[in-house]
């Protein structure tokens, strides 16, 4: 479970993600926060389940790349979360668009530092 929130707008986010055998078996969201926040928390979750840790955190760096402004084929990769493109025009509002899948990254980290704490024992 991983906690973020964006103080410039006021959205906050909880992340639960389950995996099994490094695939994303479970994911949801909660908290509260403006419209752009928690579409892309909801397009994030529908695009990573199923996925690897890998190709989570591929499609994480194919998103935040494309909000700041970068484009390139992959971003068809990200199912119906590409139609948040629209907020590299808003800089102020990137953040928001991007909460959910730093929170994502993060949880991905946090649960390969707890695998290897437990299997490293």
């Amino acid at each position: 479970m991983v906690d973020l929130n964006n103080p410039t707008c006021g959205d906050v986010i909880r992340l639960t993600v389950e995996f099994e055998n490094d695939v994303i078996s479970n994911i949801a969201f909660s908290g509260h926060g403006c419209t752009i926040s928690t579409a892309s928390a909801s397009m994030m979750t529908v695009a990573v389940l199923g996925k690897t840790k890998e190709e989570a955190k591929e499609l994480a760096t194919i998103f935040s790349a494309m909000v700041t402004g970068e484009t390139d084929e992959r971003q068809e990769k990200l199912g119906d979360a590409q139609f948040l493109a629209g907020v590299s025009k808003f800089p102020a509002r990137v953040k928001c668009s991007t909460l959910a899948w730093n929170a994502l990254k993060k949880a991905i980290d946090v649960g390969e530092a707890q695998e290897t704490v437990i299997h490293g024992e």
